[in-house]
């Protein structure tokens, strides 16, 4: 599941902080720009998932999905909470004052897309061919 490699990457970058931390950085501009970047990939977590509810559809990926969701915040992103979860790591990161933890936020990405959300796109394609693919022509993966 996405959130466990979420917080697989979170402890990667507590560790690495705590145990080796050569190119780390630490002030108290960068603790506050983390915890402002982890409250905002929180309430985007949340207004998202509050998406699936509004919609009567599952969250789970892979799981076949009863309705496209192309308001809110996926008006910006097709992928709102795996943004949020970068997000959330990335400002982790910041908290931690771990460079190789912010290093980590496009390869955690790269992942995610490769694991999952290749997946759920073709899974959308193929349930909503024609609304999957003008949705996927007007709104970018990430951002």
């Amino acid at each position: 599941m996405p959130p466990s490699w979420l917080v697989l990457f979170l402890v990667i970058t507590y560790f690495q902080s705590r145990w080796f931390n050569p190119l780390g950085f630490e002030s108290a501009w960068s603790r506050l720009a983390g915890w402002g970047l982890v409250l905002l990939g929180l309430l985007l977590m949340f207004w998202a998932a509050a998406q699936f509810l509004r919609h009567k559809t599952s969250v789970v990926p892979r799981r076949i999905p009863d309705a496209l969701i192309a308001r809110g915040p996926y008006r910006i992103s097709r992928n709102p909470i795996y943004l949020a979860d970068a997000t959330v790591l990335l400002g982790f990161a910041l908290i931690m004052g771990s460079l190789i933890g912010v290093i980590l936020v496009p390869i955690y990405m790269k992942l995610i897309e490769i694991r999952f959300i290749r997946g759920e796109e073709r899974g959308l394609a193929t349930q909503f061919p024609a609304e999957f693919a003008a949705f996927a022509a007007r709104t970018r993966r990430w951002l």
